[in-house]
C-alpha cells in the first residue's frame, strides 16, 4: 500500500542484543560454576601434595580435577588424546548426568557394540517362515527393492506374488498365473523401480509383468533359419537368464542357447544391442548367465567354455574384461553377482566352486571355495548387506539328505557357518539389503524366509504377528440351488425311465389312464356323440369324387388335336407342304355322336 516503507532488520544487531541479555540472566550460574571448579583444583593438589593411603606410593596420584562417576571410562590413550583437544574448563562433576544422556554418545555406544559383533552373530536366521509355492523345484525367486512382495517361480510353470503387509499367518499367495505355458521358468527379478517384473522361462521369448502379475510386453522371436544372429529381432534358442539394469528402469538384458546377449526396452518388441560372446578361437560361445553391475557401466557374462567376459556399457564389439579359465571347461556357470561397492564379483560354478574376482585384475581369483556341490543351472550366490559375506546353496549329492546354506568370508571364503535349511536341494538364495532377511528357494517346492526380530525390518514381521482370518460360515450355503430358464419343468426333458415306472407314472394320470371311448355305430351316435358326415368309407370316397376338380390329363387327346384342324387347313404352314404331292387331299375319321354321350360327363367317359 501507498504511504508504508518496507523495514530493514539489522540481524547482527538483533543476535548481539540477544547474547547480551543471556549472559545477563545467567551470570549467577555462570559464577557457581567457577567456584565449584576452584574448589575441585585445590582438592586435587592437597591429594598431589599427600601420598596415597591405601597403595603407599605417590605413582597412582590423580593429577587435575577427578572424572565425574557417572560418565564412561575409556582407555588411557583415549583419555590423553581428549585432554589435549579440551580447550578451557572440564565441566563439573554436577553436569555429569547431562553428558550421559547426549545421543552422539548412545551412537557411539551403538557402534562399538557393532564391531564387537561376529560375522556368524549379524546373520538374521533366529526365526523362519515357509510358504508353500508347489511340490517342484523353486527354481526363481525375487524381492521387490522395498521388499513388500515377493516372486517365485517353479518347473511347474506357475508363477506366484507374495504381499507381506496383506499376508496372514496362513501365508497365501494373492495371485497365481502361468506366463511361460508349459515351459519352465529360470529367472525373475523385479526392475529397479518395482514396477515391472521380468521372467524367463525355457522357451525363446521374455516377458515382462506388471506389479500385479498381468503381461506388459513379450519379447519377440528371432528367424530360427538365419546363420547371423545379429540379422533376426529376437533369441531362436531357449533363455537361460535375465536381469534389469540398476540405472535404467525400462532396459534389461537375456541370454540364449543362440550364442547371444541381446538388450530390450519394454517400449520396443525388438532388441535394442546384439552380444556376442566367443571362445579363444572365435568360434560360438553359449551365455549361461549374466549381470549388470551395481553402477550399471559393466556387462557380465558366464560362458560354457568356463570363462568370464565383461563388456563396457555401450561399448559391445571388444571384450574389455576377460577370463578364459575362470571355471571348468563344459561345466555350466549358473550365477555371477557383483558387490556393493562395485569391486568383486562372486561367481557359482558347475564345477562345484565359489570363486570372488576383482574386477581392476580379471586375472586370477582372490579366494576359492570348493565341496559345494551344484547340480542345477540357476544356483545363487550373493553378498551380504555390508560386503564382509558371500551366501550360496548346496545341492543334494547321492546319499545326502541335507540341502545346507553356506555363508564365507568376502576376502578369504573360509566357511563361517553352514546351516541345514531343508530337506532337499537350496537353488536360489537371497539376503536383501533393506529388510535384512534371507530367502531360499528348494528342491521340494517351499520358499523359506528366515529374519531376526531385533536385526530384521518389515517383510514376514508384518505377516507372521496377524491371526489366520476365519471363514465366515453365513457366506457359504451349503445346498445351493441355481435355477436356469431352461431348468423350468415346461422346458424339462424327460428322463429314461423304466417301464415299469413309466406305467406307474402313466396310472397317476387322470387323462392317461382314462379307458379309451368305444367306436360309434351306425348314425345316431352313442352316449351323446354324433357321427360327423363323412367318417365312413362310402361316404368318404363320394365326397372326394364330388369335390375333386377335372383334370387335364382326362381330355381326348384326338379332339386335342383336331381343334386346331381349322387354323391348319386355312394357313397349312407347319403340316401342308409336306403333303401336298403324296396326299394332297386330308381325310380325317370323323366319330360318331350320340346324344346319350353328349350328356355323360368328361370324368365318366371311358379312356381310349
Amino acid at each position: 500500500m501507498a504511504g508504508k516503507e518496507t523495514r530493514n532488520f539489522d540481524f547482527m544487531a538483533m543476535f548481539e542484543e540477544a547474547r547480551k541479555t543471556a549472559v545477563e540472566r545467567n551470570h549467577d550460574k555462570v559464577a557457581t560454576l567457577e567456584e565449584q571448579y576452584r574448589k575441585s583444583v585445590e582438592d586435587a593438589a592437597k591429594r598431589k601434595s599427600q601420598p596415597d593411603q591405601s597403595t603407599g606410593s605417590s605413582s597412582d596420584t590423580l593429577v587435575g580435577p577427578p572424572v565425574p562417576a557417572n560418565l564412561k571410562m575409556k582407555s588411557h590413550d583415549a583419555e590423553t588424546s581428549e585432554s589435549e583437544e579440551v580447550v578451557g574448563p572440564m565441566p563439573p562433576a554436577s553436569l555429569s548426568s547431562t553428558v550421559s544422556q547426549n545421543p552422539k554418545t548412545n551412537e557411539e555406544d551403538e557402534l562399538e557394540e557393532e564391531a564387537e559383533e561376529t560375522l556368524d552373530q549379524k546373520i538374521p536366521m533366529t526365526n523362519e517362515v515357509v510358504m508353500r509355492h508347489g511340490v517342484k523345484t523353486v527354481s526363481a525367486l525375487a524381492l521387490d527393492v522395498a521388499g513388500a512382495r515377493l516372486v517365485t517361480g517353479s518347473f511347474d510353470y506357475d508363477v506366484k506374488l507374495w504381499d507381506f503387509a496383506g499376508m496372514d499367518s496362513s501365508l497365501q499367495s494373492f495371485r497365481k498365473c502361468t506366463p511361460c505355458e508349459s515351459h519352465a521358468i529360470h529367472s525373475i527379478e523385479y526392475s529397479c523401480t518395482g514396477e515391472n517384473i521380468l521372467v524367463v522361462g525355457a522357451n525363446a521369448q521374455a516377458k515382462v509383468l506388471d506389479r500385479d502379475g498381468f503381461e506388459v510386453m513379450e519379447c519377440k522371436k528371432g528367424y530360427q533359419y538365419i546363420v547371423d544372429q545379429a540379422s533376426t529381432q529376437g533369441h531362436t534358442a531357449m533363455l537361460n537368464c535375465g536381469c534389469w539394469n540398476p540405472k535404467v528402469k525400462n532396459e534389461f538384458m537375456t541370454c540364449s542357447n543362440d550364442g547371444t546377449v541381446r538388450l530390450w526396452t519394454v517400449d520396443s518388441i525388438k532388441h535394442r544391442h546384439l552380444v556376442k560372446p566367443r571362445t579363444s578361437v572365435g568360434k560360438k560361445n553359449i551365455p549361461t548367465t549374466c549381470a549388470f553391475s551395481k553402477d550399471g557401466k559393466l556387462i557380465a557374462a558366464a560362458c560354457q567354455d568356463g570363462s568370464i567376459q565383461m563388456w563396457d556399457y555401450k561399448r559391445y564389439v571388444n571384450v574389455a574384461k576377460v577370463c578364459r579359465k575362470a571355471h571348468t571347461n563344459g561345466s555350466d556357470t549358473s550365477c555371477l553377482s557383483f558387490s556393493y561397492d562395485g569391486l568383486s564379483v562372486a561367481s557359482r560354478g558347475g564345477d562345484d566352486t565359489v570363486k570372488v574376482w576383482d574386477v581392476r585384475k580379471l586375472v586370477e581369483p582372490v579366494a576359492v571355495a570348493a565341496n559345494l556341490f551344484n547340480k542345477f543351472l540357476m544356483t545363487d550366490c550373493c553378498f551380504s548387506p555390508d560386503d564382509k559375506m558371500v551366501m550360496t546353496g548346496t545341492s543334494l549329492n547321492r546319499g545326502e539328505t541335507e540341502g545346507k546354506l553356506v555363508f564365507l568370508e568376502r576376502n578369504s571364503l573360509q566357511r563361517i557357518m553352514e546351516s541345514t535349511v531343508s530337506d532337499s536341494h537350496v537353488v536360489r538364495c537371497l539376503w536383501h539389503p533393506r529388510l535384512n532377511q534371507i530367502v531360499i528357494g528348494t528342491g521340494d517346492g517351499l520358499s523359506k524366509l528366515f529374519y531376526d526380530p531385533e536385526k530384521s525390518h518389515r517383510g514376514a514381521k508384518l505377516c507372521v504377528v496377524k491371526t489366520e482370518r476365519k471363514k465366515n460360515d453365513v457366506q457359504f450355503v451349503k445346498n445351493q440351488r441355481i435355477i436356469t430358464p431352461y431348468a423350468l419343468k415346461m422346458f424339462r426333458e424327460d428322463r429314461e425311465m423304466s417301464t415299469k415306472k413309466q406305467a406307474e407314472k402313466a396310472r397317476k394320470d387322470p387323462v392317461k389312464s382314462h379307458a379309451p371311448l368305444k367306436p360309434i355305430s351306425g348314425s345316431i351316435g352313442v352316449d351323446g356323440r354324433v357321427m360327423a358326415h363323412g367318417s365312413t368309407l362310402s361316404q368318404y370316397v363320394a365326397k372326394q369324387i364330388a369335390t375333386r376338380k377335372p383334370d387335364e390329363r382326362d381330355q381326348d387327346p384326338r379332339a386335342a388335336i383336331l381343334r386346331h384342324a381349322e387354323n391348319a387347313a386355312k394357313d397349312p404352314y407347319w403340316s401342308g407342304h409336306a403333303y401336298d404331292k403324296t396326299q394332297p387331299v386330308t381325310i380325317l375319321q370323323e366319330e360318331e355322336k350320340s346324344d346319350e354321350e353328349d350328356d355323360v360327363p368328361v370324368w365318366k367317359k371311358p379312356k381310349i
